[in-house]
């Protein structure tokens, strides 16, 4: 179901919709399943969400429910409370600093301000990881969810081919 130019933007569309979506993968990739031993990456998700809102149209919408993700992921992980709040709205900082750099730039320009958007969240939750437990977090860990976070890229790119007509500047 795309959007077409003519339609409203409808918030339920663009920031409902992914949230809710966002939700039930973070508790799908939790599941405890074991595959050669291995278990599921568990990327953050709402990273994707914050750079993608802060792109397709800045609002105080997007924020607000980066904040109510962050806390969830803090319940649900048993981190601090604040903790992913604090990077997620991190994220979307980078990103609405960069969105009129990445306007009408190819997709190679996003990606590194994405993998950007998604460094600084991460390294945003080992240091307030560390400030809180006062011992380093493992870096294997640490590296492994940055990758995960970072192939979420397609996730990205469908949210702005999808709502990038939201903004005159992308048409």
């Amino acid at each position: 179901m795309s959007r077409r130019p003519s339609q409203p933007l409808q918030p339920w569309r663009w920031i409902g919709v992914p949230a809710l979506l966002s939700l039930a993968a973070t508790l799908v990739f939790a599941a405890p399943l074991r595959l050669f031993g291995l278990s599921a990456p568990e990327p953050v998700f709402p990273i994707a969400l914050a750079f993608a809102w802060a792109v397709v149209r800045p609002s105080l919408l997007g924020p607000l429910v980066l904040l109510l993700l962050g806390l969830f992921q803090d319940l649900f992980w048993g981190g601090p409370m604040g903790m992913w709040a604090i990077s997620f709205l991190l994220a979307y900082g980078v990103a609405l600093l960069g969105r009129s750099l990445m306007v009408g730039q190819e997709i190679e320009v996003i990606v590194v301000w994405y993998v950007g958007a998604v460094l600084v969240a991460i390294g945003a939750a080992f240091v307030l990881t560390l400030i809180n437990s006062h011992t380093v977090p493992n870096l294997v860990s640490v590296l492994w969810q940055f990758l995960a976070t970072a192939v979420l890229f397609p996730a990205v790119q469908r949210i702005l081919s999808e709502f990038r007509d939201a903004d005159i500047r992308f048409r």
